[in-house]
């Protein structure tokens, strides 16, 4: 028996063999994922001890630790207190035009935050519209936008969706026959929701949270918009300084806030329950009573500032769009093939690249599996903008052939949301009938041919669905672009921080107005996935 055999029968606990053509495609797969985050530890380790200190121990890098973690706690403190009220009013409630808001309440997801941005500085920022509109009244000062509070702001209203979506997609399914029990001991509304419901959601609030987290702490155009020193605008601006040993020791300390939040979301989902049996489902609503209709206030001003802003924002844009023209910064329809090219390679590679993993994670409940699972999630939940610092890195230094050519691009895509593809992909396969897999092999198909014959087929449609959610969300993504683009391969988002940069925002109109529809597509994908529940 080979050592490398002897190493995977250990690591799959003794279960059944596993091909050793799939384990080493599959540890293939994860080394290649993880291996350009050995960056940080190179690039960190070559950095003189004495400078080490004093960068990490300076007043500069307290200020982006504190700003951050602030940012991070902020927008997911907020996420919570609006995703789930929200989430508990449609799912639950007898709220009025409850399909309506459910829907609207999760729509400011397709708005990139760094859009959002823009269009809050333009409104609310001095000398913007809304000033405009106050000066005729005298008030010649309105509140700064600028800093910390105006990002918590601007991020949480495109971030909350993730609390809201998790937290209702739970209790949509909640077993609510245990409210029933509940109520027959005596328990009120509010002590049944604190100790029944609570804790059946948690897990889909952590998760929820998670991503809010996750979001704010890696959001690049937001806090440069706004201003505000956190880890990621630092990285850029010692990126582009030349310094790339304190942009190494930022991404490293940002690397640890990561991998705390991810420890921490891992202890409160493990240590809670889950409800997901849908049959003790009813249909019974809980009535608001007098709190009806003043309840709809809550999504009605949630999603219209979400939403209406942007929109009015971009409606006097386009309206001025005459005024100070400059041919160089005219958007082109090339601009959208780039985009839409890049992100198709980008969806396709993870497609392929998640169906060896989704099935070992499938099929196999052991420790090498979730390794190789895991191992996927490392690009998604580090910052963008470390993960391209990181092929920066290894392209100039390694491989200057491929560096700043399109599959370094596409590469960092994949990398960066793999996850999507191989969650969507592990989903589809769990649902295959292990019988009918069985009856393959009984007919004398090997585990390749069973699997080409009945898996694949009956699980098209997840692989479809993770794929477009990697070039949806490719679409949208702006610190890998700006960074790893070939020199002048202009995209939809690049155009859009151009504009912005510039301060010409009419030029920032026609791309956005582009990518809200073309991001739209991915919020068809996640209600018709809730749709079978309650079919919105």
């Amino acid at each position: 028996m080979s050592p490398i055999t002897r190493i995977r029968d250990r690591l799959t606990d003794g279960e059944d063999r596993v091909p050793l053509g799939l384990t080493l495609l599959c540890a293939a797969i994860a080394a290649v994922l993880v291996f350009p985050l050995a960056w940080l530890v190179i690039e960190a380790v070559t950095v003189d001890p004495a400078r080490a200190v004093e960068l990490t121990l300076s007043i500069r890098t307290a200020e982006t630790v504190v700003n951050s973690l602030l940012l991070m706690v902020g927008v997911t403190t907020l996420s919570i207190a609006i995703g789930v009220p929200l989430a508990y009013l449609t799912a639950r409630t007898d709220l009025p035009f409850r399909r309506f808001w459910a829907v609207a309440a999760a729509l400011p997801l397709v708005v990139p935050s760094y859009v959002g941005a823009f269009s809050f500085v333009s409104a609310f920022g001095p000398r913007g519209e809304f000033h405009e509109i106050l000066s005729p009244l005298g008030i010649e000062r309105v509140p700064e936008i600028y800093g910390l509070p105006g990002s918590i702001l601007v991020i949480t209203l495109y971030t909350y969706p993730y609390v809201y979506l998790t937290t209702r997609a739970a209790l949509l399914s909640f077993d609510t026959t245990l409210l029933e029990a509940a109520r027959t001991l005596n328990h009120g509304r509010l002590a049944s929701f604190r100790r029944v419901t609570l804790p059946a959601i948690r897990p889909a609030i952590a998760a929820g949270s998670l991503l809010a987290a996750l979001y704010a702490v890696s959001d690049f155009g937001t806090p440069s918009i706004m201003r505000l020193s956190v880890f990621t605008r630092q990285i850029y601006v010692e990126y582009n300084s030349f310094g790339s040993d304190y942009a190494a020791l930022l991404s490293l300390q940002l690397l640890v806030v990561v991998l705390f939040v991810l420890a921490l979301e891992w202890l409160v989902r493990s240590d809670a329950s889950s409800h997901g049996d849908d049959a003790g489902r009813t249909d019974d609503r809980v009535s608001l009573g007098r709190l009806r209709w003043p309840a709809t206030l809550l999504p009605a001003g949630v999603s219209g500032l979400a939403l209406l802003v942007p929109l009015w924002i971009l409606g006097l844009w386009l309206l001025r769009s005459e005024a100070g023209r400059r041919p160089s910064m005219a958007f082109e329809p090339v601009y959208v093939l780039n985009s839409l090219s890049v992100s198709l390679a980008a969806a396709v590679v993870a497609a392929l690249a998640a169906i060896p993993i989704a099935y070992f994670a499938a099929n196999h409940d052991s420790r090498l599996a979730v390794l190789f699972e895991r191992a996927t999630y490392v690009g998604f939940a580090v910052p963008g903008i470390v993960l391209a610092l990181a092929l920066v890195y290894f392209g100039s230094g390694y491989l200057p052939w491929i560096y700043q050519t399109l599959p370094l691009l596409v590469f960092a895509y994949v990398v960066r949301f793999l996850p999507q593809a191989v969650g969507s992909s592990r989903t589809s396969i769990l649902q295959v009938d292990p019988r009918l897999v069985e009856a393959g092999r009984t007919l004398g198909e090997s585990s390749m041919g069973a699997f080409k014959r009945v898996t694949l087929p009956l699980t098209r449609s997840g692989i479809v669905a993770g794929a477009a959610l990697v070039f949806l969300t490719a679409m949208k993504e702006l610190p890998v672009t700006l960074i790893l683009r070939p020199s002048g391969f202009e995209t939809i988002v690049t155009q859009i921080w151009r504009a912005q940069a510039s301060a010409l925002y009419q030029y920032a109109v026609v791309p956005t107005l582009i990518l809200l529809v073309i991001s739209g597509l991915s919020m068809v994908v996640l209600l018709s996935q809730e749709g079978g529940q309650e079919g919105l």
